[in-house]
């Protein structure tokens, strides 16, 4: 858990010094370690430590390391950090939050997106 992406190529930045109004949908990877003020469409998004997001994300995968206000979107895995925080309702196949981080909202779990497998009882 928290490893780094399977994913890392890195194809666009925000960096710590910078912020952003308005709507991103970018290809690939994007890291905001930044503040961001909007909503966020790509593939994978990775919030760093520092960064704060106010508004909605949708990728295959998400990991939050700083603070998120906003919905989270994810057909893969939503990752919260030791230090990540999210404020709002995430929609996802699997959730993964490390101990320190915190989140306050609704999950909804796609069964349709996760791998569950059932098991049969043993009859006696």
């Amino acid at each position: 858990m928290f490893k780094k992406s399977s994913n890392s190529r890195l194809e666009s930045l925000i960096g710590s010094n910078s912020g952003f109004r308005g709507d991103v949908d970018a290809k690939g990877t994007l890291r905001i370690d930044g503040t961001f003020e909007g909503n966020i469409a790509a593939e994978h998004v990775i919030v760093g430590e520092k960064a704060y997001i106010k508004g909605n994300i949708t990728a295959n995968g998400i990991t939050i390391g700083g603070k998120v206000e906003g919905n989270l979107e994810s057909k893969g895995l939503v990752e919260i950090a030791p230090k990540g925080f999210v404020s709002g309702d995430i929609l996802t196949a699997r959730l993964a939050i490390a101990e320190g981080g915190t989140y306050s909202g609704r999950v909804l779990m796609d069964e349709n997106k996760s791998n569950v497998v059932e098991f049969q009882a043993k009859d006696n």
